[in-house]
């Protein structure tokens, strides 16, 4: 890649570089940080630069009052498009300038800055996907780095420890070598113009997932905290997610699984035990989800059938919504229908199952106005035996699938395992959207936070002001104080503060 091409920075811009970092007697200092051990960073992710849409500029009081609260991070997700029409585009100076300035900020405030393209040339998370591929195209893989260069180019000097690169936000499911090849030319782009800066890449899996492969390029390394995706996503627009929601709980209890097999699934046939109370006459409702080939749908109250009902997708209309013609030459097809039984009075054990057939789904029982949603939709799963009460179902033998616990095992070890290999480890994005309950975000994040002080991570919540955040979040169950003109969650913000 020819230098002249991605090193083109205006005069103006470059006199606008870093003024200095000397320091006034009593400031203080922000931590050393390296690719080898990154500090323990608490902050936010600030979004005026999410999206092309929106291209605001970053605004002081945020970095004022993060840092007044005791907070010493910011991570800004990014647009490319903000700065540039196309990849190949010349840099829009006046969006470089709103960079400029919260790095700025950044510096008076005493808050480290991390820059990260959360939609980059060739790759994003986001709708709509990129037209070319960041994985398998080398031509946007040089426009990837040319972008990056100008960055290092701009803000050569500044120290590590006031200045982060976090190359692109959540690479999808591929492989470690896949991706350390993608962004191996950004990575040389960045240090051929600043050999010293921090760079940051977050694993693959969209975050999830530790990549070894990328420890030869020298670059810590930046993971999530979302887990489970049902609290922290709960009603969130933006997920695909069908049926009903279940109320998140914290922590989450083994749950109903959404899978009923048949004679045909010898070796997975279970059926679901519900322990009900039923004082009185009780309407059951099982609203059906997807059936494979047929399945006959068995009901019993007591041991007693109180409904049978065969399913059996086939082409054209029926009581499915749709179906499609498998390549055995059955049908599978989503019903999205609830069929209904009546359980006797003084009812005290509820079977569901399927008889003949193969395997179906269901979105939620019903008992009178009690829905309940199932906790899981894993494959393979048999079913057990449940305590159903006007709170919903837990197993009878209680467990957890969520717990602080698990959450240490699945998403801390493996990135303890990648620390103790001498990389950095911070975590990038957490938190959970305004529908979650408050109660239950509040416990939740605690284990989270406990969990990563004990591992040495730091954290950048998403996000500071909006749904996740601490500021402005529109959560129905919150008592608000006014901040400056602000709603301010102050359970969250102490809670933050306390790790």
């Amino acid at each position: 890649m020819n230098r002249r091409t991605f090193l083109k920075v205006s005069a103006a811009a470059a006199a606008a570089g870093w003024a200095g970092c000397a320091l006034t007697r009593g400031e203080p200092r922000l931590p050393e940080a390296t690719w080898q051990k990154l500090p323990r960073w608490r902050g936010f992710n600030l979004l005026e630069k999410f999206n092309v849409s929106r291209n605001a500029p970053f605004v002081e009081t945020d970095f004022q009052w993060l840092s007044d609260w005791g907070f010493n991070f910011v991570r800004l997700p990014m647009d490319y498009r903000c700065w540039a029409k196309t990849p190949e585009a010349e840099f829009h100076e006046p969006t470089l300038r709103e960079i400029d300035q919260a790095i700025e900020w950044g510096r008076r405030y005493h808050v480290h800055v991390c820059l990260n393209f959360h939609r980059a040339p060739g790759y994003t998370v986001a709708r709509p996907p990129e037209t070319r591929n960041l994985w398998k195209d080398p031509g946007i893989q040089e426009q990837f780095a040319r972008h990056w260069a100008v960055f290092a180019k701009r803000y050569q000097g500044i120290p590590s420890r006031h200045l982060s690169f976090n190359l692109l936000n959540e690479p999808s499911d591929i492989t470690g070598a896949e991706y350390a090849a993608a962004v191996k030319p950004a990575v040389d782009a960045i240090r051929a113009a600043d050999p010293q800066r921090l760079i940051i890449a977050d694993g693959i899996r969209w975050g999830t997932k530790p990549v070894p492969e990328l420890i030869p390029l020298g670059v810590a390394q930046s993971t999530r905290g979302y887990e489970p995706g049902l609290l922290s996503h709960y009603k969130a627009s933006w997920i695909n997610h069908s049926g009903p929601w279940a109320t998140p709980t914290w922590p989450v209890p083994v749950g109903i699984n959404a899978y009923l097999y048949g004679d045909s699934k010898a070796d997975l046939k279970s059926p679901l035990v519900l322990h009900v109370n039923c004082p009185q006459t009780t309407t059951f409702g099982i609203r059906v989800g997807k059936v494979s080939a047929q399945a006959e749908l068995l009901v019993k109250a007591d041991g007693a059938i109180v409904l049978q009902k065969l399913l059996q997708p086939g082409p054209g209309s029926g009581e499915w919504k749709k179906s499609e013609k498998t390549q055995w030459g059955s049908y599978n097809a989503e019903y999205d229908r609830e069929y209904t039984a009546t359980i006797p009075a003084g009812t005290r054990q509820i079977l569901v199952e399927v008889g003949k057939g193969d395997w179906m789904t269901f979105w939620h029982l019903r008992l009178n106005e009690l829905v309940i949603v199932p906790g899981t939709s894993d494959w393979g799963v048999k079913q057990e035996a449940f305590i159903v009460d006007n709170r919903g179902a837990r197993p009878v033998n209680l467990r957890y699938r969520y717990s602080k616990e698990t959450l240490w095992k699945t998403m801390i070890e493996p990135w303890q395992q990648l620390a103790t290999q001498g990389v950095g480890v911070h975590v990038g994005e957490w938190g959970s959207h305004n529908q979650t309950p408050h109660d239950v975000v509040l416990a939740w994040m605690r284990d989270c936070l406990d969990n990563w002080k004990k591992a040495g991570f730091g954290w950048a919540l998403w996000n500071f002001r909006g749904s996740f955040g601490i500021l402005d979040s529109g959560r129905q169950d919150v008592v608000y104080e006014d901040y400056k003109g602000h709603k301010l969650d102050r359970k969250m913000l102490e809670l933050l503060r306390a790790f």
